[in-house]
């Protein structure tokens, strides 16, 4: 007899890449680090660790935002909205994802590694066969950081979520269903915002 396993917890990655980068003062994604644009940096790190199917969400600048990806294992959605805010885009990407969660990825966050996304993938995989409405959230140092994952039954919440800056009000409700990984190093906490920010990035600080 044949016997098929299915592993518990599949996970979609949305991959945020909407953004205006006002405080840059240009498209950060377009920037280059390691001899890629940041975007595809980051992207490359979410596929090599296997989280699952890959959703990026476009909006600002998207045909130049898309074409950092070309060639690589994603699919690309547009948000027409995405002047709205950041749940618009979140909103997007859960739309078009499937499977029984959702790993909310910062396009902006290129310090974290193929290994610490596999961490928490396999976090959720873990809690999600306790507590199918599972939050993950990454801490360091007693920080909240990023990439959050939400389990599929958040789906119609987020979808009709009126806060335009996230979903933080979602997590902030339901703490019963959150849990917390403690991570190595504090890139869930580290993004590009500023120039210095990039500066930093650029001399391998």
């Amino acid at each position: 007899m044949i016997r098929i396993y299915v592993i518990s917890g599949m996970i979609t990655a949305i991959v945020l890449a909407a953004g205006y980068s006002r405080r840059m003062g240009r498209n950060k994604l377009l920037l280059t680090y390691k001899g890629r644009p940041l975007l595809a940096h980051v992207v490359e790190c979410i596929l090599a660790a296997k989280v699952g199917r890959v959703v990026i969400v476009t909006g600002f600048e998207a045909d130049l935002v898309a074409s950092t990806v070309v060639g690589m294992d994603v699919q690309i959605v547009h948000n027409p909205d995405y002047e709205k805010g950041m749940t618009s885009t979140i909103q997007t990407g859960v739309a078009a994802a499937d499977g029984e969660g959702y790993m909310i990825c910062l396009s902006d966050m290129p310090y974290i590694s193929p290994g610490e996304y596999k961490v928490l993938r396999n976090a959720f995989r873990r809690q999600y066969v306790h507590d199918k409405a599972c939050i993950i959230q990454p801490s360091y140092d007693g920080q909240i950081g990023n990439p959050v994952t939400f389990s599929a039954a958040w789906r119609s919440d987020i979808l009709e979520n009126k806060d335009p800056e996230g979903c933080k009000n979602i997590v902030l409700r339901h703490q019963e269903n959150v849990y917390r990984v403690e991570m190595l190093t504090p890139a869930i906490l580290q993004d590009i915002d500023w120039q210095d920010d990039y500066d930093r990035l650029s001399e391998g600080i």
